[in-house]
């Protein structure tokens, strides 16, 4: 029971992690993470498969190694972000407290960007 929850949880972060690709307000490294951790509990083979994914596996050997982000993709994800919260800023402009709410989500996320190590 407790593998197939886990392994229920790990494919549904994946996907999560998958869309986080190209929707920029959706995170992957966490969902990706968090599939690799369960994956590892529950189900070998697929973390294995997950460690060597052309997509995924540098999330899981970043992490795992201690290595950071480049300062292009730090610079590119913070662009991506705040486009789209102006652009959801746009859309919700008659509801103050929704642009409080980016405002916050965009300072956070910001920071937490700039506050990971540099890949050297």
């Amino acid at each position: 029971m407790k593998r197939a929850a886990l392994n229920i949880l790990g494919f549904t972060a994946l996907i999560c992690g998958a869309l986080g690709v190209v929707l920029p307000l959706l995170p992957t490294t966490p969902f990706v993470l968090l599939a690799a951790w369960c994956f590892g509990a529950a189900n070998p083979a697929m973390y294995q498969w997950l460690l060597s994914n052309k997509y995924f596996g540098e999330y899981i050997r970043n992490y795992r190694e201690g290595g950071g982000i480049s300062n292009a993709a730090r610079a590119r994800a913070i662009v991506f972000l705040w486009a789209a919260l102006m652009i959801s800023g746009a859309l919700m402009f008659s509801n103050p407290y929704a642009l409080i709410v980016l405002g916050f989500v965009g300072a956070g996320v910001t920071v937490h960007l700039l506050r990971i190590p540099r890949k050297r």
